[in-house]
């Protein structure tokens, strides 16, 4: 069991580190140059990043697989999302489907 005093230390602190860790790309963005294959692999990793977390997120549900009627929704909004959808069209499609099909009975 953590303390009252160590859990309110330990988040000053983690706001504290984050505070700093975002302050210091503006303050050493003139100090630091990075070459531009580098601010390539740096924007696609963070892409590759976001692909994976979204992909592990309609995939599974905890460590058990979240079912087909998940993956077809998620599946929906990326569509509706490349072709350029509002994001309320996405959002809302992309739920109804899933409701659709476990309504259906698709787990």
């Amino acid at each position: 069991m953590i303390s009252t005093p160590v859990l309110i230390g330990s988040a000053v602190l983690l706001g504290l580190g984050t505070f700093a860790f975002r302050a210091a790309g503006p303050l050493l963005h003139a100090r630091v140059q990075v070459s531009p294959p580098v601010q390539a692999l740096m924007s696609m990793s963070a892409t590759v990043l976001l692909v994976a977390l979204a992909v592990t997120a309609a995939v599974f549900d905890g460590s058990a697989p979240g079912g087909w009627a998940r993956v077809a929704g998620v599946t929906v909004a990326v569509l509706l999302a490349w072709r350029r959808a509002p994001f309320v069209l996405v959002v809302l499609l992309a739920a109804g489907t899933t409701a659709a099909l476990r309504l259906l009975g698709l787990p």
